[in-house]
């Protein structure tokens, strides 16, 4: 059992489910379990999915893909969505092409340590996340300035609010209806990619 709900399943689906399942399709052309748990309100597939490919895998985004990727895994990690971070993370590694250095991003992230190996924006703005992940009530103005002083701009910024405030919908999506990646290929990327 791949989720605590039915999901239908590829051969059975009719009418708007066969449609959603046809914009869901991944690159390996399967649908992976995050679609396939909403399939008994396929509306909600389209939603997800626009959200999904628009803060994720739109080529007008400005932040590297692999460093969004990075931050949907640590977004994932304080979730403790182990869906997420199986998919985005296997991601992050195949954009990254060094086991050496995924492997050490990988460890200081589990440990709560971005520090490690991040410095810079891209610390200023995985610190941002897990804030905005672990302790959205207690946003404010001042989380502005570390990320201004290291170099962030706002539409930066607003890349990164938009992944962590995506992966916190799906992080809840999953882990509250039990999906596993049972089933799924892993990855949005291709290992040649």
């Amino acid at each position: 059992m791949s989720a605590w709900i039915k999901m239908i399943e590829d051969s059975e689906a009719t009418g708007d489910v066969k449609e959603m399942y046809a914009k869901a399709r991944s690159p390996h052309g399967t649908v992976d379990n995050v679609m396939r748990c909403q399939s008994l309100r396929p509306h909600t597939i389209g939603g997800h999915m626009a959200i999904y490919k628009s803060v994720l895998h739109n080529p007008d985004n400005q932040l590297p893909f692999w460093f969004l990727e990075v931050v949907a895994s640590y977004t994932s990690i304080i979730n403790q969505c182990d869906y997420s971070l199986t998919h985005h993370f296997t991601n992050a590694r195949r954009l990254i092409k060094d086991k050496k250095k995924s492997d050490a991003i990988f460890a200081a992230l589990k440990e709560g340590v971005p520090q490690n190996v991040f410095k810079g924006k891209e610390l200023a703005l995985l610190n941002y996340g897990a804030k905005l992940t672990a302790n959205v009530a207690k946003m404010e103005a001042e989380d502005m300035e570390p990320l201004r002083t290291a170099g962030c701009d706002d539409g930066e910024i607003l890349e990164v609010n938009q992944v962590v405030a995506y992966f916190n919908y799906s992080n809840r999506v999953l882990n509250g209806l039990g999906v596993t990646t049972e089933g799924d290929v892993v990855g949005y990327y291709s290992e040649d990619d």
